[in-house]
C-alpha cells in the first residue's frame, strides 16, 4: 500500500439498516448458498463416479460446479455475518483478497462458459471430428489456460485498484468490496483505473460474449436442418439453458463495470451484483441438471444404489 493512505480499513453497507430486513436477507443468501453448494457438489459426484459422463461436455460442467461453489464462498458467508451480526467492518488485506477472488472467479466462470460454448458447436456442427478437436490434453490445456489468465487479470486489477491512495470516507457501499464501490473512496485520479476497466471489459467480456454469439448462430443454422423435431429439441434443450446463464452473468458484469464511477447508484449496484455473483452459481446445478435426462438417470443410479445397500 502507497504511504499516502490512511485508510487502514473498510465499512461494508447492507441493503437495509433495519434488523428484520437484514434477517431476511440474510435468510435469503444462505439459503441460496445451500442450495448451491448442494447443486453443484451434487454435479461435481455425479460427473465423477459416473463413468459414461466422463465426457468433455460433463468435464466442463464438473469445473464450473467447483468453481461457482468458490465463487458463492467469497461474498456470500461473509454477508450473511454482516447482516445478522452486524459485523460489517472489513480489513484492508481482506478487502483486497475479496476483490481478487471475485475477479478470479468471475474471470474463469466467463471463459468457462465461452468453452461450453465451444464445446457444444464442436459436437453438433463437427460430431465427426468432436473426439479429435475436444480430446483430454485439450480439455485440461483450456481449463489451465483459464485460470492462469483469471490469475493474471485479478492480480492486475487488484494491484492497480489498490495502488491508489483512500484518504477520504471508509464505507464501501456494497456488501462485498467491489471495485467500483473501492474506486469512489479513492482521492487518486483514478482515470487509468477506469480506462483500464472499461478497456479490458471490452475485450474480455465483450469478445467472449461475441465468441458465444457466433458458435449459436452456427450451432443454431445447423440445428434447423436436422430432419427430426426430437433431434433439434435435444440440441436445444443443451444450448438454451447456457444462452441464459451468459446473457445474465455477462449483462450484470457489463452493467456494474462499464458505467462511469460517479453515474452508479448504489441501491441498483447492490442488486445488479446479485446477479453477477449469485445468481450464476445458483442457476448452473438447477438448470443443467434438471434439464439433463444424463445426470437425472445417474442421479437415480446412485440413490438407488445407496438405497439398496443400505437396505441390503
Amino acid at each position: 500500500m502507497p504511504n499516502g493512505t490512511t485508510v487502514t480499513e473498510f465499512v461494508l453497507t447492507g441493503f437495509s439498516d433495519v434488523w428484520e430486513f437484514r434477517v431476511l436477507h440474510a435468510m435469503l443468501f444462505l439459503l441460496m448458498y445451500l442450495i448451491t453448494l448442494m447443486g453443484n457438489s451434487l454435479i461435481v459426484v455425479v460427473t465423477t463416479c459416473n463413468k459414461s459422463l466422463h465426457t468433455p461436455m460433463y468435464f466442463f460442467l464438473r469445473n464450473l460446479s467447483v468453481l461457482d461453489v468458490c465463487y458463492i464462498s467469497v461474498t456470500v458467508p461473509k454477508a450473511c455475518v454482516m447482516f445478522l451480526l452486524d459485523n460489517r467492518v472489513i480489513s484492508v488485506v481482506g478487502c483486497a483478497a475479496q476483490i481478487f477472488l471475485v475477479v478470479l472467479c468471475a474471470s474463469i466462470e466467463l471463459l468457462f462458459l465461452t468453452i461450453m460454448a465451444y464445446d457444444r458447436y464442436v459436437a453438433i456442427c463437427q460430431p465427426l471430428h468432436y473426439p479429435v478437436i475436444m480430446n483430454p490434453r485439450a480439455c485440461i490445456q483450456m481449463t489451465l489456460a483459464s485460470v492462469f489468465s483469471g490469475l493474471t487479470y485479478a492480480g492486475m486489477h487488484t494491484g492497480n485498484t489498490f495502488r491508489l491512495s483512500f484518504c477520504q470516507s471508509n464505507v464501501v457501499h456494497q456488501f462485498f468490496c467491489d471495485i467500483p464501490s473501492l474506486l469512489k473512496l479513492s482521492c487518486s485520479d483514478i482515470f487509468i483505473n477506469e480506462a483500464v476497466i472499461f478497456f479490458s471489459a471490452v475485450v474480455i467480456v465483450g469478445g467472449c460474449s461475441t465468441f458465444i454469439i457466433m458458435s449459436y448462430i452456427r450451432i443454431f443454422s445447423t440445428v434447423f436442418k436436422f430432419p427430426t423435431r426430437g433431434e433439434r429439441r435435444k440440441a436445444f434443450s443443451t444450448c438454451i439453458p447456457h444462452i441464459l446463464v451468459v446473457t445474465v452473468f455477462a449483462s450484470s458484469v457489463n452493467a456494474v463495470y462499464m458505467r462511469p464511477t460517479s453515474d452508479s447508484p448504489t441501491i441498483q449496484d447492490m442488486i445488479i451484483s446479485v446477479f453477477y455473483c449469485i445468481v450464476p452459481p445458483f442457476l448452473n446445478p438447477i438448470i443443467y441438471s434438471l434439464r439433463n435426462k444424463q445426470i437425472k438417470e445417474a442421479v437415480r443410479r446412485i440413490m438407488s444404489e445407496i438405497f439398496y445397500s443400505e437396505k441390503k
